[in-house]
């Protein structure tokens, strides 16, 4: 069945639970490029360093990722439609609070805050979506990451739109849309079964036993550092108005949410994951290298350019963490992301600091080496990285499926 297919099941034809699950994941989504066009208005507006400012993604990404270690332990106890709406709650309090700060200090911690909450919703979305979803998960699947490359193609536009005016404004507004989706989820969303068993602490660490699922992570890892450079850092470089800025990371996060959903799948079937990933990492390293070298129109292009090469990244990772091993998805899932999301919380970090300590155009050599890595991790772990000694072809969720952002 199509699932596009307007008819019974189809990805247009789903309850308003889902649909309400959805929208609130947009939004959720939106959080991560949200500040990525208010980045110099931002460090002008608190007296910031571009280095101090970064510690905003930081923040957030470190919190994230301790919080993989969490999410699963508490949707497995208070069940996943509680787990979003604590997730959302704090995702309300403190994008609003981000908004009132003074200082670079209160709005990092206040991301932080943010990052927890978009933690628990996001990582339990999916797994909500599908058990709610009409027709089987394959129009699940594909309404959750087409809501994800709306988010991320959307969130800089938004803080583009809001922050041309005042860089706290997006704040105010993210807390508003998020307001809207708890209330939203509050009234259609019912209760979903809570599992058989209860996830702890230490599964997601005892996962990454498997020596599959950990040479994944450790790529992702690489790969993540790349790409939250592109994300984190660039935007100083370019050195644009919100709005000039807001509109290339719009056309950005197109190009990411068109290759995650439409092109790496076709890619897959003809070359095979592991292929394509390869080939698209090394091209990736090519396009940050000439993004930190090239003139200002260079700059712009690479930065686009590169939505197309995370995009099919991002699919193709997330797969080989569902499918690699043999640990429940939300576990593999969760011992996965763990790794990953801490080289999304250095990348911000480091980048300013070897330009402070190099010159501009190294933190993007830098960034092109670990892509490199990354692919270079999947060549020589390649055994590692397929299931039952075949080519990974594309893994379908299932019910008891769990991803989080920027997948």
């Amino acid at each position: 069945m199509d699932p596009f297919d307007a008819g019974a099941g189809g990805i247009l034809r789903q309850p308003k639970a889902v649909w309400a699950t959805a929208g609130a994941s947009v939004v959720a989504f939106m959080g991560i490029g949200l500040v990525d066009p208010i980045l110099p208005s931002i460090a002008k507006g608190l007296d910031a360093s571009a280095g101090q400012v970064s510690l905003l993604f930081t923040s957030y990404f470190l919190i994230t990722a301790l919080a993989m270690l969490v999410t699963g332990f508490v949707s497995s106890r208070i069940g996943g439609r509680k787990t979003l709406l604590l997730g959302l709650a704090f995702v309300v309090v403190f994008a609003g609070l981000a908004g009132t700060s003074d200082t670079v200090g209160q709005l990092v911690g206040y991301r932080a805050g943010w990052g927890l909450g978009n933690a628990l919703f996001v990582s339990t979305a999916l797994a909500v979506i599908v058990g709610a979803a009409a027709g089987g998960s394959a129009a699940a699947i594909l309404l959750y990451e087409s809501a994800l490359g709306l988010g991320m193609a959307c969130g800089p536009l938004l803080g583009a739109l809001l922050g041309d005016a005042s860089w706290r404004y997006p704040f105010f507004g993210t807390a508003f849309l998020m307001a809207i989706g708890f209330l939203c989820i509050s009234v259609f969303l019912k209760e979903q079964p809570k599992p058989a068993r209860k996830t702890s602490l230490l599964d997601p660490i005892r996962a990454l036993g498997h020596g599959g699922l950990a040479s994944a992570a450790v790529s992702a890892f690489f790969y993540n550092y790349t790409f939250f450079t592109v994300l984190a850092f660039t935007p100083f470089v370019l050195n644009m108005t919100p709005y000039k800025s807001g509109a290339v990371f719009f056309a950005w996060g197109v190009l990411l949410a068109v290759f995650s959903v439409l092109v790496a799948p076709r890619m897959q079937k003809r070359f095979g994951s592991l292929k394509v990933l390869d080939g698209s990492l090394v091209l990736l390293a090519a396009d940050v290298l000439v993004l930190g070298y090239g003139n200002h129109t260079a700059a712009i292009v690479c930065t686009i350019l590169s939505g197309a090469f995370i995009g099919v990244n991002n699919t193709v990772y997330t797969e080989l963490a569902l499918g690699v091993s043999d640990a429940p998805r939300p576990v593999a899932s969760a011992g996965y992301n763990f790794v990953r999301w801490f080289a999304a919380a250095a990348a911000p970090y480091f980048a300013p600091k070897i330009e402070e300590w190099t010159d501009v155009h190294i933190p993007f050599v830098v960034a092109a080496v670990t892509a490199v890595l990354g692919a270079a991790v999947v060549v020589v772990r390649r055994r590692a990285l397929t299931h039952e000694a075949q080519e990974l072809e594309p893994v379908h969720a299932t019910e008891d499926s769990v991803t989080v952002f920027a997948d």
